[in-house]
């Protein structure tokens, strides 16, 4: 039994001894209280306990409250008006059985208008019941709603930040920085470029950390600047091979998708090899899909320790669905490949 199981119990328990004791004081007061009245009132004690207690098992485990407002009304007060109406059989059930067993005399039979009194007083109390129940329970749904959602939305700003720090890579920016400083006083101009280059990539780091979606054609335009920063770092170590296919341009995916996989190519590929590389990026549309292919030399180590931040934003993006899609990494004899595909 859960927690908030028992604590409905205990409530509940306390609910229907407490109507007991409040018909025990009525008869006290506006009547002779004997042993009839005794019997009655921890009669419909016990009645009012058993039958909130069905109606809210039944609520639960049929889901009423995620039923439409109108059907989960209907049914509560079909349920209120059923177990008023069976608590005041199990009264008149125990009146029975006390005056066979000879523990009480025969009652004094109660009128047709006593009796739909006292079922409409049941109902009326059974029925406050059923209304808080109701209230506390959307309550506790809206909230637990509310904590979910910003579960959901703090998990999502913290894998964007996490995103943002993988598009202004530290070490990207230092090393690019550090070549500048070089090339101010070798290459001028090339210098000058660079930095325009580097520029570029922090603006659309930026700008685009808010959006969901970037065309093909934007994220190129960054790989390309990206690309050009790199090789003044690798020279001739860097090469670059481009295959897009026709119409993919205006395909869209997620904003720094394809930067990332090219950064993790170099990085992982291209940095750890002695004479550098090649590295390979395919685009094309086709099935109602974009498929991007990027390959560089290396093969696929495993180390849970090193995960990469950006990867793994692009494995969430795709895993929660609001980016939809498949990403893979396959060793392909001695280039490693990374495979993303977006429904368009």
């Amino acid at each position: 039994m859960t927690r908030n199981e028992l604590r409905f119990v205990a409530f509940n328990s306390l609910f229907g001894i407490a109507y007991a004791a409040f018909n025990l004081l009525f008869f006290s007061i506006f009547t002779r209280l004997n042993a009839i009245g005794v019997l009655v009132a921890v009669s419909l004690g016990v009645g009012v306990w058993i039958g909130t207690s069905v109606l809210r098992i039944l609520a639960v485990r049929r889901r009423w409250l995620e039923r439409g407002s109108a059907s989960f009304v209907l049914r509560l007060v079909a349920g209120v008006l059923l177990a008023a109406t069976a608590t005041m059989v199990l009264v008149n059930l125990a009146i029975r059985i006390a005056v066979l067993a000879g523990w009480i005399p025969v009652p004094q039979e109660s009128s047709a208008g006593q009796l739909v009194g006292y079922w409409a007083n049941v109902a009326i109390i059974i029925g406050l019941w059923a209304a808080f129940w109701a209230g506390w329970s959307a309550l506790a749904r809206y909230r637990h709603g509310e904590i979910a959602r910003l579960r959901a939305e703090s998990q999502r700003s913290a894998l964007e930040l996490d995103a943002l720090r993988a598009r202004l890579n530290p070490h990207f920016i230092f090393n690019a920085l550090n070549n500048v400083r070089a090339l101010i006083n070798e290459d001028p101009a090339r210098a000058r470029e660079t930095v325009t280059r580097l520029s570029n990539i922090l603006r659309h780091a930026l700008e685009h950390s808010q959006r969901d979606w970037a065309t093909l054609g934007e994220e190129l335009g960054v790989v390309d600047d990206y690309l050009a920063v790199e090789s003044v770092h690798y020279e001739e170590r860097l090469r670059v091979r481009r295959e897009i296919g026709v119409g993919a341009l205006e395909a869209r995916l997620p904003p720094m998708a394809l930067q990332l996989l090219v950064e993790n190519a170099i990085k992982h590929g291209i940095a750890r090899q002695p004479g550098g590389g090649e590295v390979t990026l395919r685009a094309r549309c086709e099935n109602g899909a974009l498929h991007v292919e990027v390959g560089s030399p290396g093969r696929i180590v495993v180390d849970t320790s090193r995960q990469g931040v950006g990867l793994a934003y692009l494995r969430t993006r795709l895993e929660r669905g609001d980016a939809p899609g498949r990403f893979e990494l396959r060793q392909d004899d001695a280039r490693v490949l990374a495979r993303l595909e977006l429904p368009q």
